[in-house]
C-alpha cells in the first residue's frame, strides 16, 4: 500500500468511527441548525475540510472516489455533516488560484474551516484604496452550508465597471473570499431537511477587499495539471450529493431490516420482518441500490484515471453527472419506500427514517443534479451539443 492509499484508507477509518457521535448528536445538530463548533473543530482537526487539494497546497490531495466514500460513510449517520463536508471541502477548490500571500494567510491554520457558494451571486468593481488594489464587492448568495463554522466564506462573483457592466467577456476573476465579520450571515436558514448544515444565506454590502483575496481560474496558474484541477470541476462539485444520498439509502434499508424484526404491526400477530412483500422489497432496493452505486463510482474512477494526464473529456463529464443524478434519484426511491414500509414508527424522533426521508429531498433540490443536467447530457447524446459546458 503506497502512503496516499494509506492515508485515504485512514481517513474512510476515522469517518467510520465518528458515526457514533453522530448518531446521538444528530437532535443536537438540527436543533442548532448548523454544526456544533465543537464537531466541525473535530472534523478540521481530521483534515476533512483540506481533503482535495493538492497537498503542495496545504491539502491532502485524495481522490475523488475517496472524497465520496467519505461523505457517503458520514452521511449513513448524519447528512448534514457530510454535507458541510462536501461544501467545505470543495470551497477549497480554488486554492490553486489564489495569490501566495493570501494563500499562506489562510493557512496559518492548516486546518481552517472554510465554506462558499460557486454561484456568480456577487459582483467586484476595481477600486484603489490607500495605494492597495483592492475591489469593492457586493452580493447576496444562498444555501451557504456551512458558513457558521468557517474561517473563511467565499462566494462566485463577477468583475465589474464603475457602470456595472461586466468588465471582460470572459470572467478573470471568479471568487472573493471574506472573513465573517465583514458580511452579513442572514438567519433565515429554517428548514424541513437538511437543518444542521447551516446554509443561511450571507450578503456583502459595499465591502472592499485587497485583490489578493480574489481568485481568478486555475486553468490559468502553475497548477493546472494537477490531476484535480483537470477532473471536470463541475463533476466535482456535484457527486458529493449523489454520494449523500447513496449513505442515507442505505442507512434507511438497514433500519428497515433491523427494525422489522421488532416491530409487529397492529391486527397482527407475526413481525413485520415475516412479510413476504417485505423480502421482495428490501431485495429489490439492495440491488436497485447497489447497481447505482457501482455505475456511480465506476463513472469517477475513469474519470479521475483520465484526469492523470489530460483535461476530461465531455464524455467523462456526462457519464458521471447522468451517474449522480441516478444515484440521486435512485436514493430518493429507496428512501420513499424504506419509509412506507415502517408506517408510523418512521415518523418518529428516534428514528433515522424521518431525518433522511428529509434530508435526501433537500439535498435533490441542488441545482447540481436537476434535471435540467439530465436535459443537457440528452442533447449530447443526440448530436445536438458539442460543448456542454454547463455538464
Amino acid at each position: 500500500m503506497n502512503a496516499s492509499a494509506a492515508v485515504e484508507t485512514k481517513l474512510l477509518e476515522a469517518a467510520e468511527q465518528l458515526l457514533p457521535e453522530l448518531g446521538t448528536r444528530r437532535r443536537e445538530i438540527d436543533e442548532l441548525r448548523q454544526l456544533p463548533q465543537d464537531l466541525a473543530d473535530k472534523l478540521a482537526k481530521l483534515g476533512f475540510y483540506r481533503l482535495v487539494v493538492p497537498e503542495e497546497l496545504g491539502g491532502l490531495g485524495i481522490s475523488p472516489t475517496t472524497f465520496c466514500k467519505l461523505c457517503e460513510t458520514l452521511a449513513t449517520a448524519n447528512g448534514s455533516t457530510a454535507w458541510c463536508i462536501f461544501i467545505g471541502a470543495t470551497s477549497q477548490y480554488l486554492f490553486g488560484a489564489l495569490p501566495p500571500s493570501q494563500l499562506q494567510k489562510m493557512l496559518q491554520n492548516p486546518d481552517v474551516i472554510t465554506s462558499g457558494v460557486f454561484a456568480d451571486s456577487g459582483t467586484a468593481m476595481f477600486e484603489e484604496r490607500d495605494g492597495q488594489a483592492g475591489y469593492v464587492i457586493n452580493g447576496h448568495w444562498r444555501w451557504g452550508s456551512g458558513c457558521r463554522n468557517a474561517r473563511w466564506i467565499s462566494g462566485g462573483i463577477h468583475e465589474v465597471d464603475a457602470s456595472g457592466e461586466n468588465v471582460t467577456d470572459v470572467p478573470r476573476l471568479t471568487r472573493v473570499f471574506f472573513q465573517p465579520n465583514e458580511i452579513e450571515l442572514v438567519d433565515n436558514w429554517h428548514v424541513s431537511g437538511m437543518r444542521g448544515s447551516g446554509s443561511s444565506d450571507y450578503i456583502a454590502d459595499d465591502v472592499w477587499v485587497p485583490a489578493e483575496r480574489m481568485a481568478g481560474d486555475v486553468e490559468d496558474t502553475e497548477h493546472a495539471s494537477q490531476p484535480i484541477y483537470q477532473f471536470p470541476k463541475f463533476a466535482l462539485l456535484g457527486i458529493p450529493i449523489g454520494a449523500i444520498c447513496l449513505g442515507m439509502a442505505r442507512a434507511c434499508l438497514e433500519e428497515v431490516i433491523r427494525a422489522s424484526k421488532e416491530k409487529t404491526p397492529q391486527g397482527s400477530r407475526r413481525a413485520l420482518s415475516l412479510r413476504p412483500s417485505l423480502h421482495i422489497d428490501v431485495a429489490e432496493a439492495d440491488a436497485a441500490l447497489n447497481a447505482a452505486r457501482a455505475y456511480f463510482y465506476q463513472t469517477i474512477d475513469n474519470g479521475w484515471q483520465n484526469a492523470q494526464s489530460a483535461p476530461g473529456s465531455l464524455e467523462d463529464r456526462r457519464q458521471m453527472r447522468i451517474a449522480n443524478v441516478h444515484a440521486v434519484n435512485t436514493s430518493i426511491d429507496v428512501i420513499d419506500q424504506m419509509y412506507r414500509l415502517m408506517g408510523g414508527t418512521s415518523v418518529y424522533e428516534t428514528s433515522c427514517l424521518q431525518q433522511h426521508f428529509r434530508d435526501v429531498h433537500v439535498a435533490s433540490a441542488h441545482m447540481m443534479v436537476g434535471e435540467p443536467v439530465m436535459e443537457l447530457a440528452g442533447r449530447v447524446m443526440l448530436d445536438l451539443d458539442d460543448k456542454a459546458f454547463g455538464l
